[in-house]
């Protein structure tokens, strides 16, 4: 442990930074907008916000949550998203270590299941400015590291394919889109980064979290069971699990037959 904490203190440093730029593609990527111009600025006045306020986390805080300008709140999403994308580095380089060739693929995946995460969550809409170059992303990855590109290939064929059918099958019968073709390319670009076994994993945690979800709301009257759900955030946390523990959990499990 003592040995892994410089690399996991760095890469959760890293996340930070990084956090700072998935709250822009959270914000600006579902509105089609730029995430390099115009640089960062108050939801509400838009006006520009300065480096020393825009320090991850820190510059939050001292500004108790409010524009330096025109002191409306900001939403607590940022730190949030920088704070959560510190956490889950730290977790994927404290279980991956240093094997740069897999650590960083992971980093990048989780990335993009962060803001995967937000934009669906915010907008129910899966860009595919993320989703089609992070499938390109994972397989490539795949040339050099786990699952290898042949499970990397059928991962992505099988997460797209097993979604297309769901979603096509619960159209016909029930008449209302149960998922977009976001969460189909999602799950490709998924499949593409941890292989087609764990592609059943991710599927089986993302359903059951869904179902668990759905109807607790739906017991409380805030939802309908026939209203979309935001699938492609338990895609996200299913994957992000996968990434961390699928391995072992499915050994766990084959281990019974």
């Amino acid at each position: 442990m003592s040995e892994a904490l410089p690399l996991v203190l760095l890469v959760a440093l890293f996340g930070l930074m990084v956090g700072s730029f998935l709250n822009v593609c959270i914000g600006r990527l579902p509105a089609g907008e730029s995430i390099v111009r115009p640089a960062s600025r108050c939801p509400s006045c838009r006006s520009a916000i300065a480096w020393y306020d825009n320090v991850p986390v820190v510059g939050y805080l001292l500004l108790a949550g409010r524009c330096r300008r025109c002191h409306v709140h900001i939403s607590a999403r940022y730190p949030a998203v920088e704070l959560a994308t510190a956490a889950a580095f730290a977790l994927q380089a404290f279980s991956v270590g240093d094997d740069l060739s897999l650590l960083g693929p992971r980093l990048v995946f989780t990335g993009l299941l962060i803001a995967l995460f937000g934009t669906d969550l915010e907008t129910q809409r899966l860009p595919n400015v993320l989703t089609l170059p992070g499938l390109v992303v994972g397989l490539l990855a795949s040339l050099i590291g786990p699952p290898g590109l042949v499970d990397s290939l059928i991962g992505a064929a099988v997460g797209g394919g097993v979604l297309f059918v769901i979603r096509w099958g619960w159209k016909r019968a029930t008449g209302v889109e149960g998922m977009g073709l976001g969460d189909v390319k999602m799950m490709a670009m998924i499949g593409a980064f941890l292989g087609w076994r764990e592609v059943w994993l991710v599927l089986f945690l993302a359903s059951l979290a869904g179902a668990v979800f759905g109807g607790a709301l739906a017991l409380t009257g805030r939802r309908s069971l026939q209203a979309r759900l935001p699938f492609g955030t338990f895609l996200a946390a299913a994957a992000f699990a996968a990434s961390l523990l699928g391995t072992r959990l499915l050994d766990w499990y084959l281990g019974f037959y």
